[in-house]
C-alpha cells in the first residue's frame, strides 16, 4: 500500500521495526534521495528488462489494465496489488514467475492505470475484474485452472475469489492479508475523501511518498520504482494515479466467513515481522482454514514483502506451486 500525500504525520505502531532513514515526519523514504534513483543489483535491473503485455478490457463500464509475462499455453498465475498501488509492484517478482506460469498482474479498478469507478467500488466487483483478467489472459484454457495471488487489499479481494469462484480455480495464495478475530480491530481506513495534491516536481511528488502501515524501508531502490509508478503527469506537476474516493461507501465484509468459504486449495503467507499479521493472527486464521492449509512466514520481512524480501517471496512462491503441482489436497474443499 502506499500512503496518500494529503494526510497528516503518521504516529509510531507500537511493535514496528525502526526507521532506516531520517527525514521530517511529513516526508518518506525516498525525500533525502532529492529525486535521483538509487542503486540497483544486477538481478532486479534484469528483471524489469523483461518487457510484458500490456493490456485492457473493459468489465462493467471500466477499462481494467493488465500486464502479461510467459507463455500463455502455460498455466496461469494472476497476481494483484494492495491497497492505492498497482500491477507494477510485481514487475520485478512476475519475470522470475513467467519461466513456468502464463503470469498476470492486474490493475484494480481505481488504482494504477485502470479507470475509476464514479459511481463506487465493491469487493465483488473487484473479484470479476480478477476473474475477467483470467479469462482474457486465457488462464481457463490449460488443463490446469489459474492460481491467484493477493498482497495486502488484493489479499482481502483473492479471499472472495477463491469464496466466489473457487471452483474455477487451482489456488489462491493470500500474502500478509489479516483476518482479524472479533476483538482487533480492522476494516478500511478511517481517511478523509479530498483530492490529492498536486506536487510542481517529480522529486516533490517522490519525497512524499510513504509506505502504509509505516516500516522501514532498505530497498530503496524497489521503493523507489513503484513511487515513480504510482504517479501521473498533470497540469502543474504530478499527482497520484489512485482514486481517493475509494473507500467512499465501501465495505470490506466478513473476510472470516469468506476465508472458511474458500471452495479451491489456499495458502496464507506473513511476513516475520508484519505488524498487521502477526503469529497469534496467523493462528487464528490457521484455525479457519482447518489447520489445513500451509502457513508460510518469510523471515526477515514486514507487511511489504515484496519490497523487503523479494527473492525469498519468489522463492517461497515456486515451492508452494511445485508442491501444489505434485501433491493432493488434505484439506476439505
Amino acid at each position: 500500500m502506499i500512503e496518500d500525500d494529503d494526510l497528516p504525520p503518521v504516529p509510531p505502531v507500537k511493535g514496528a521495526q525502526p526507521e532506516m532513514f531520517t527525514v521530517n515526519e511529513n516526508q518518506g523514504p525516498l525525500a533525502a534521495l532529492a529525486g535521483s534513483p538509487p542503486p540497483a543489483p544486477k538481478w532486479f535491473a534484469e528483471q524489469i528488462a523483461s518487457k510484458p503485455e500490456d493490456k485492457f478490457i473493459e468489465v462493467e463500464g471500466a477499462r481494467i489494465h493488465y500486464r502479461r509475462w510467459g507463455d500463455p499455453g502455460q498455466p496461469g498465475l494472476l497476481l494483484v496489488h494492495g491497497n492505492a498501488a498497482h500491477a507494477h509492484w510485481w514487475d520485478f517478482i512476475a519475470p522470475m514467475l513467467a519461466r513456468d506460469y502464463n503470469v498476470a498482474a492486474i490493475d484494480l479498478s481505481g488504482m494504477g492505470d485502470s479507470d475509476w469507478r464514479p459511481d463506487g467500488y465493491a469487493m465483488e466487483l473487484f473479484a470479476r475484474e480478477q476473474i475477467a483478467v483470467c479469462e482474457d489472459a486465457g488462464m481457463f484454457v490449460p488443463t490446469e485452472a489459474p492460481i491467484i495471488v493477493g498482497h495486502s487489499f488484493g489479499g482481502f479481494v483473492t479471499i472472495l475469489t477463491g469464496a466466489l469462484y473457487g471452483e474455477r480455480l487451482a489456488g489462491t495464495v493470500i500474502v500478509d492479508s489479516p483476518v482479524n478475530p472479533p476483538d482487533r480491530k480492522g476494516g478500511p481506513p478511517d481517511r478523509p475523501i479530498r483530492p490529492h495534491n498536486i506536487y510542481p516536481t517529480l522529486a516533490a511528488a517522490l519525497a512524499r511518498f510513504r509506505l502504509m502501515p509505516p516500516q522501514s524501508a532498505e530497498n530503496l531502490y524497489l521503493v523507489d520504482y513503484v513511487a515513480r509508478l504510482s504517479l501521473k503527469e498533470v497540469p502543474g506537476g504530478f499527482t497520484w494515479k489512485f482514486d481517493p474516493a475509494i473507500w467512499r461507501r465501501f465495505s470490506i465484509g466478513d473476510t472470516a466467513a469468506r476465508l472458511r468459504e474458500t471452495k479451491c486449495r489456499i495458502a496464507v503467507f506473513r511476513g516475520e515481522h508484519s505488524i498487521l499479521l502477526p503469529p497469534e493472527i496467523g493462528e487464528y486464521m490457521f484455525n479457519l482454514l482447518g489447520r489445513a492449509a500451509p502457513m508460510v512466514e518469510i523471515p526477515q520481512a514486514q507487511h511489504h514483502i515484496m519490497l523487503d524480501q523479494p527473492l525469498a517471496l519468489v522463492a517461497a512462491l515456486r515451492a508452494l506451486l511445485a508442491d501444489w503441482n505434485h501433491s493432493v489436497a488434505t484439506r476439505k474443499i
